[in-house]
């Protein structure tokens, strides 16, 4: 369920969401607010996925609200206003509801932000089960009976592309490329995989002594590393990518270091 509260001044409109809402079966509505001020004072306490807002109001309108927001959710305009609708999507809405709207309108609007609540949630769930199988790696290994470390054999990270879940062997990882909220992984078998996973994230899953971030969209294995120059670095495959300025102190003791 998507938790949702509705912004208005004006009552009809307000009521006229409503009653929408309670018609699509994925909403949750949790509050209505008159005025923006109250609905941000409710925030405070209380967090929901979207919101409707309408953008002229008093006090505080719908575009300086979402502004005042530190972490906003899915936002969804309604306005008699389309001047505002802009600037309205500068502030990445999810869609723009121009007054008088009917039912079918709302529908496609609370559709679009079903489709995107999906895809975040599908995220999560990938870059959790990708944490997860990686620290039952580390418990096996610690618990082995002669405690070599043999993270190499026994470590994977678990993957969702192409609907189903792939258990990827972490070692054949050569390099990953972000493209925006997805990460193509490039594999030693000059295979690819993409999944719907932040690269900052994947940072976080594997193993910091084995990968290194030399760029703002690219992690490599540091073992399938082949060769350098001022502005590259060459991987296994013939592949390379470029090494960011604010990465290169960092690769460049590591290569200092190791040899």
């Amino acid at each position: 369920m998507i938790k949702c509260i509705a912004i208005d001044d004006e009552p009809l409109a307000l009521r006229q969401i409503i009653n929408y809402m309670k018609r699509i079966p994925y909403l949750e509505l949790s509050a209505t607010f008159s005025n923006a001020v109250e609905a941000r004072d409710w925030l405070l306490d209380n967090s929901v996925d979207l919101i409707f807002v309408d953008i002229n109001m008093p006090d505080l309108n719908g575009v300086d609200f979402v502004r005042s927001l530190s972490e906003p959710p899915m936002i969804i305009f309604t306005t008699a206003y389309s001047e505002y609708a802009v600037e309205g999507f500068k502030l990445d809405a999810i869609d723009y509801l121009l007054k008088p709207f009917g039912f079918d309108e709302l529908a496609r609007s609370a559709s679009k932000a079903h489709s995107l609540f999906e895809l975040q949630n599908l995220r999560l769930q990938t870059e959790a089960a990708a944490v997860a199988a990686i620290s039952t790696s580390a418990t096996d290994e610690s618990n082995g009976e002669d405690g070599v470390d043999e993270a190499v054999d026994k470590e994977y990270i678990s993957i969702r592309a192409d609907h189903k879940t792939s258990l990827v062997k972490i070692a054949n990882i050569v390099y990953l490329e972000s493209e925006g909220e997805y990460v193509r992984m490039h594999l030693n078998d000059g295979s690819k995989i993409v999944t719907l996973f932040r690269l900052k994230n994947m940072e976080t899953a594997l193993p910091s002594e084995q990968f290194m971030r030399v760029h703002r969209s690219y992690i490599i294995n540091l073992a399938c590393v082949t060769g350098y120059t001022k502005g590259r670095v060459f991987l296994e495959g013939d592949d390379y990518v470029p090494i960011g300025d604010s990465y290169k102190e960092n690769f460049h003791n590591y290569i200092n270091d190791k040899f």
